[in-house]
């Protein structure tokens, strides 16, 4: 039997995405058998502080990196929007998961009791702001649209940490409510938790959300994930990230990138930089067409 080593962070999510990924391979080649590995990166241990100030993405990668090129494991699986826009020399992205719900959710405290239908923005907003705490959640990109969308006024400060970790701060006083992705919430069984889902026309997601890297060796085989993963998740992933690559975006930057294929077959691309664009393409022209719209913005200084 063939043992291949899956490498990930220790947080109850992380480690919950290995094993799916696990699982995913294990029932195409039942001839594996897959090990998950976790490890600490040092953007699980500084939590103090914004990322973008403590070095941003790649924190919660390096040591996976150096795990998969020191041969210590086989195969490292990463949230894909946590891959920094480029990676580390010998290092790619062998295959990307299927993806889950790619949409961000205000979610509001145990036992807050759930939002009426229908419920308007600004009374919303008074809700809110009625606690006299501050919105939590852990980008720019999150921040500035949610302040486009509810308002300037809406108070909004970074929070980190796990999501059971950001869930207790929440429920402990600490916020009046978090934004948090989705995606997160239905693989840890909290989908629950959502109080609003935010639409991509609301709050656009950030480049990858939602979809599962995982990284190998460069020129090493992989035969394991032969079948494994999904094409079209990919090529969209692929557009977005061309887009914010091109722009010269970093963590720090409010950034979004959404992409789909349309019924008819197009790939539609949804930006967010200081406003909102959308371009539709052929698939076989999305990166390019991404890249050439984020050069565009990054000219014309648009944010």
């Amino acid at each position: 039997m063939t043992v291949v080593r899956i490498g990930t962070r220790r947080s109850r999510l992380a480690m919950v995405q290995a094993e799916l990924v696990a699982q995913g391979i294990t029932r195409l080649h039942p001839e594996v058998r897959c090990e998950v590995v976790g490890y600490t990166t040092a953007g699980d241990v500084v939590l103090d502080r914004p990322l973008e100030e403590v070095g941003g993405k790649g924190l919660f990668v390096q040591e996976l990196d150096r795990a998969l090129l020191e041969g210590r494991i086989d195969l490292a699986v990463h949230s894909y929007k946590d891959l920094p826009a480029e990676l580390s020399p010998g290092v790619v992205v062998a295959a990307c998961s299927p993806r889950e719900d790619p949409r961000d959710a205000l979610v509001l405290p145990a036992g807050a009791g759930p939002l009426p239908e229908g419920l308007p923005d600004a009374d919303l907003v008074a809700r809110l702001a009625a606690t006299g705490l501050p919105v939590g959640c852990s980008s720019a990109r999150r921040r500035v649209q949610l302040q486009a969308l509810f308002g300037p006024s809406l108070r909004v400060e970074s929070v980190r940490g796990s999501v059971p970790t950001r869930l207790e701060k929440l429920d402990r006083g600490g916020f009046c409510a978090l934004v948090l992705a989705m995606a997160g919430l239905r693989r840890l069984g909290l989908e629950g938790r959502a109080s609003r889902v935010l639409s991509p026309d609301e709050m656009v997601p950030a480049a990858g959300q939602g979809a599962m890297a995982l990284c190998a060796r460069a020129g090493e085989p992989r035969p394991e994930l032969d079948g494994y993963g999904d094409a079209a998740a990919h090529l969209c992933v692929r557009a977005e990230r061309a887009f914010t690559r091109a722009l010269g975006a970093t963590c720090a930057s409010p950034v979004g990138a959404y992409a789909r294929i349309e019924k008819d077959g197009r790939l539609r691309l949804s930006v967010f930089y200081g406003g909102r664009r959308e371009v539709v393409c052929a698939p076989e022209e999305a990166e390019a067409v991404a890249a050439r719209l984020g050069r565009e913005v990054r000219d014309r200084g648009n944010h």
